[in-house]
């Protein structure tokens, strides 16, 4: 480590606490703890024993396993234990093992795991754990629960609390858990407002220019912006995705790299030379654009939201914007392959904002994506 005190520092915190830095790497030195994660999963405080299983994961003595499937399998036993009737227990037991950990286990195989995607796979075993109470409050169970049952708590509950049950119905259905011939609804697809173009360039312009803003969050803010990516995607790149032949700068999103615009690649050149969190010992090589302060780990997306939001850059709707102005430029599926969607979605947003293939001019469809510049004498 450049800064060993830092290290220390770590191993003498909290010595007088139980669970420890120092005393767990003792009790796993002495055998007194299995080097495995089912061992690190039972560990109290977990914050700890989580940051020091994913330092070792980092280090390569223990196996690497998706972060966020750990923390699931050190919630679920405490949500269990919370439940008082031993046959809903086993229900959720069976629900958690046989569809939500399978689930994100090829969720991770395919790329990798969200926050959001782990808070929903909890969310959705908290639903089907309140699902079943509320069934034995109405004097009914899982086996003889009828479309009634279904139809009442559809109306009784939220559209986020419906989506979280779908997929335990689907399961119990085909488990045979209940009736198969059960009607689930279907889901409401919603769409949320998006940024006007001058609010997008007035949010983009802050960001190249404003000196007191980190510039971690005016990086990420402006691939947002400029390019229409969503921060689980952002916080996954990688310095090898920043493409530089000396002259022009090349971000990797999609096929074709896109190039960046001179005051955001100055911006982001800048960035790369100074990145946040490369002191500690499992980062002073990190890949990451984005590096985390867990070892190995870039940046939490949610994190990274939150601190864009108090800024003044809402990513959902920066994202709406940026993405609708490419394809007010660019035909669709050049949009797709840049930016790295599907051209099923691009097609979509082109077909919500009224456009038209007659709209685009013959030419050069692979300039830069639209964005901020500096007015001057050549700018109008």
């Amino acid at each position: 480590m450049d800064k060993p005190s830092s290290g220390l520092a770590w191993l003498a915190l909290r010595r007088d606490q139980p669970g420890n830095a120092s005393e767990r790497l003792r009790q796993l030195g002495l055998g007194q703890i299995p080097l495995t994660h089912d061992a690190f999963h039972g560990l109290k405080p977990w914050r700890s024993a989580a940051h020091l299983e994913e330092l070792l994961m980092a280090s390569g003595v223990l196996p690497a396993v998706d972060k966020y499937i750990c923390s699931f399998q050190r919630w679920l036993p405490n949500h269990l234990a919370e439940i008082t009737d031993p046959e809903h227990a086993k229900t959720i037991r069976l629900f958690a093992s046989w569809r939500v950990l399978p689930r994100l286990r090829a969720r991770a195989d395919r790329g990798h795991i969200t926050p959001s995607i782990r808070r929903f796979a909890a969310e959705q075993t908290k639903y089907a754990t309140a699902f079943l109470l509320w069934l034995g409050e109405r004097n009914t169970t899982l086996a003889s629960c009828g479309q009634i049952d279904v139809d009442a708590w559809w109306a009784e509950n939220s559209e986020h609390g419906r989506n979280c049950l779908r997929a335990f119905l689907n399961w119990a259905m085909l488990s045979r858990h209940c009736r198969r011939a059960l009607s689930i609804p279907a889901m409401k697809a919603t769409r949320r407002a998006t940024l006007s173009e001058d609010e997008r360039l007035d949010a983009l312009g802050r960001l190249l220019t404003d000196q007191d803003t980190p510039k971690i969050l005016r990086v990420a803010g402006v691939v947002v912006l400029l390019y229409a990516q969503p921060l689980t995607r952002i916080v996954r790149l990688t310095v090898d995705d920043v493409v530089h032949d000396g002259q022009a700068v090349l971000l990797r999103l999609g096929e074709p790299a896109s190039p960046v615009p001179k005051p955001a690649a100055s911006l982001l050149l800048d960035y790369i030379a100074d990145r946040n969190h490369m002191n500690t010992a499992t980062n002073q090589a990190s890949p990451w654009l984005f590096p985390g302060r867990r070892a190995g780990q870039p940046f939490r997306p949610d994190h990274l939201s939150a601190l864009l939001n108090k800024i003044g850059v809402p990513v959902a709707a920066a994202r709406g914007a940026a993405i609708r102005q490419q394809l007010l430029e660019m035909p669709a599926p050049v949009v797709a392959d840049a930016l790295g969607y599907h051209d099923k979605t691009t097609t979509r947003l082109l077909n919500e904002t009224g456009g038209t293939w007659s709209r685009y001019a013959a030419g050069d469809h692979t300039r830069s994506p639209a964005g901020w510049a500096p007015r001057g004498p050549g700018n109008s």
